[in-house]
């Protein structure tokens, strides 16, 4: 049974009857409309690639809409099914339900599929803690909405592809050149990041945790799923992970058709230059001795920055102990 459509908010007068107001009036008609939408009618974002994590943030910002509301709305756009879709938002609307409301003020805007592909990216790329996989997908999702848009020439046949990432050019720019003056990162690193889409998801979330760094994950997304699972099976056994000399290896012997689980296994037994053991920690495990202001790329300089604090602390109580 089809759904019932619902009448369209309305988004503002028609231009043309601006001619009719004064100037006064002309302003507080750009201003932007706030709605009280119902929750119950509002769905996520289609392959959202940012989480709303549960955590202290979450709780907080809870605490904050029991105690104040939203302060600053939501942006929604309406569906064609007359129900209501998250551009940006998510963690106020999640806290919203946790916190036991039922609507949340929300702008409404008239936005295509890739238009509010792109909004959504650039509004969520603005958050203080964005994991690798999530940069990944985000940059991809607005690198193709990008290319979908009016104005770039079709894609020869023979035309091919010879970057890491597509590289159909523009009128004057490549995609990723555009998105790259739009954001904090390179052309060359979006083009990274993208490529980190085509791991395998046990592999991905080494990157998220800070195992595999980002030119090594980018030379093994090369690899095809079975070469990738191998190599998974093999990171197990050794307790070890790739460097990017070895990625670069393996990247090669994947090319040549002659990369298997014995070859990944004499790759991972070389030594690595000036190897040593290391360290290291899951984020969630430190995350509650950072302090919230910290963001998530500058975790490990605030860890060394208070190690070597506590360092001369104990210092100076040695000094006094004398």
């Amino acid at each position: 049974m089809a759904s019932k459509q619902r009448k369209p908010i309305d988004l503002g007068l028609d231009h043309y009857n601006e001619l009719f107001m004064n100037e006064q009036e002309r302003k507080e008609n750009r201003l932007p409309r706030i709605y009280d939408i119902p929750l119950s009618e509002i769905d996520e974002f289609p392959d959202h690639p940012f989480q709303v994590r549960m955590d202290e943030d979450m709780d907080q910002l809870v605490e904050s809409v029991k105690e104040r509301g939203v302060i600053t709305p939501v942006t929604l756009r309406l569906k064609e099914d007359g129900r209501y879709e998250t551009v940006s938002g998510h963690r106020r609307i999640k806290a919203c339900e946790l916190a036991g409301l039922e609507t949340v003020p929300a702008e409404i805007k008239e936005l295509t599929r890739d238009e509010a592909i792109i909004l959504m990216v650039d509004s969520n790329l603005q958050r203080s803690e964005i994991k690798p996989s999530e940069k990944a997908f985000a940059y991809k999702m607005r690198y193709e909405a990008m290319r979908r848009m009016p104005g770039r020439p079709a894609k020869r046949e023979d035309q091919e592809n010879v970057r890491p990432v597509g590289a159909n050019l523009s009128r004057d720019n490549r995609s990723d050149e555009i998105l790259s003056g739009e954001s904090a990162d390179s052309a060359r690193q979006i083009q990274r990041y993208i490529r980190l889409t085509e791991l395998a998801k046990p592999l991905l979330q080494l990157v998220d945790d800070g195992k595999i760094a980002m030119r090594p994950a980018v030379e093994l997304s090369y690899l095809n799923d079975i070469e990738q699972q191998d190599l998974l099976a093999q990171i197990s056994e050794s307790d070890a992970t790739p460097s990017h000399a070895q990625a670069i290896k393996m990247r090669n012997f994947s090319k040549e058709g002659k990369l298997n689980p014995e070859v990944i296994e004499s790759i991972m037994m070389e030594e690595k230059p000036n190897q040593r053991p290391k360290i290291s920690f899951r984020y969630e495990e430190i995350k509650p001795y950072i302090p919230s202001n910290v963001s998530y790329e500058k975790t490990s300089a605030y860890v060394i920055s208070a190690l070597k604090y506590y360092q001369k602390h104990l210092e100076r109580r040695r000094e006094q102990e004398r």
